[in-house]
């Protein structure tokens, strides 16, 4: 089994011990080349550095070290905030966080034996994705006109055994919307989902997230491609893009078509970006003239998101969220991941550090969720 350091772990205890690459290459009598290596996650330390690099961050092997196989490496999606980049940093962080969270599919409430369904051959043509969804709009009881909510998409996860991490990711400025973690040996599937976004912008995240859990044999470009297509499909299928197409050239001004946009999203509740793509990939199956809205479509969708709260300040309010009421939503999203946290840390006696690792939060977060989820076993009989 291949070992790998817990950088997120490693990283925050070299902080709290005021350790510098360079201070910690001239500790472990090693080059900061080498240094640099381990924490890029390119090699690993020998038994004896690895040994005085968990004395001197105050470290167990246990929380500094995870085992992992090529074989059984998670598989990693992201669903990345506006124009910023995906870094190997990004990549190395969200790859680690599948690896711990690993240890907690015993205790998930799904079938050992059946696999959820998926797509036998996915494809992102226009005519199979709109059949696709049109069945899927069926199953949840939506017509082909209504509007999708995102309790529609989380009961359509339930269904898929996809177990949902709601995160408030905002404030502290990461990259991602959204992240996908596909566990090979267990086939479980993870995602982390920004609540802290205005509801317009979550809904197309959760059906894009969606189009990933159904075709996970679609990798890199052609499951976002896929994943794009679909979740436009199942927000704004063809009987609506057809309608809205057609409001959409009775009026020739830019600025008309554009408030026009906007209207129909409003009425939705889904981004005028949705509203304006799909309008124009039923134009293309039809052979008819596109709409170029140049940028002017995403000035639009910029200023109705400024018209919303964020999810969290809906539900939560304008006040720090509360781990009691953080893990009480969790709960309400029907997802089984605080359950089996909470079991895990029972089982195992892991501390905050595994909370912060896995959540990829603040120390002084981990600490409250870890009270609330210890407190909430120690209530519950055996």
């Amino acid at each position: 089994m291949e070992k790998q350091l817990v950088l997120s772990t490693l990283f925050a205890a070299m902080e709290k011990a005021g350790l510098s690459r360079a201070s910690l290459a001239r500790e472990l009598g090693v080059s900061r080349e080498t240094v640099s290596k381990w924490l890029k996650g390119r090699s690993f330390p020998r038994p004896d550095k690895l040994l005085k690099l968990a004395l001197l961050t105050g470290l167990r092997l246990n929380d500094l070290v995870v085992r992992g196989s090529p074989e059984s490496e998670p598989v990693i999606a992201f669903r990345k905030r506006g124009a910023s980049k995906t870094t190997e940093k990004h990549i190395a962080r969200a790859r680690e966080m599948g690896l711990l969270l690993k240890p907690l599919t015993p205790y998930l409430p799904f079938d050992e034996f059946i696999r959820p369904t998926t797509l036998k051959k996915p494809t992102p043509d226009y005519a199979y994705v709109q059949r696709l969804v049109a069945q899927i709009r069926e199953s949840l009881g939506v017509t082909s006109t209504a509007a999708i909510d995102y309790w529609h998409l989380i009961k359509r996860f339930m269904d898929t055994q996809t177990v949902l991490i709601p995160v408030l990711w905002g404030e502290q400025g990461h990259h991602e919307n959204a992240l996908h973690i596909f566990l090979l040996d267990s086939e479980t599937t993870w995602i982390y989902l920004n609540f802290d976004v205005e509801v317009h912008d979550l809904k197309f995240w959760m059906a894009h997230e969606l189009g990933h859990v159904l075709a996970p044999q679609l990798a890199g470009n052609d499951g976002e491609v896929f994943a794009d297509a679909f979740a436009g499909a199942l927000l704004f299928p063809e009987p609506l893009a057809r309608e809205a197409y057609a409001r959409i050239a009775q009026v020739r001004h830019k600025g008309h078509q554009v408030n026009r946009i906007k209207e129909i999203a409003e009425t939705h509740l889904i981004s005028p970006i949705t509203v304006y793509y799909e309008a124009n990939h039923y134009a293309k199956s039809q052979g008819l003239s596109p709409v170029d809205l140049g940028n002017g479509i995403f000035g639009a969708a910029k200023n109705l998101s400024k018209e919303y709260y964020s999810v969290s300040e809906a539900i939560f309010g304008s006040e720090e969220v509360r781990a009691k009421d953080y893990v009480a939503f969790g709960k309400e999203l029907q997802s089984p991941f605080f359950d089996a946290l909470a079991a895990y840390l029972r089982d195992t006696k892991k501390g905050p550090g595994y909370l912060q690792s896995v959540l990829d939060v603040p120390l002084v977060d981990a600490h409250e969720l870890y009270a609330e989820l210890v407190r909430g076993q120690k209530h519950k009989k055996p």
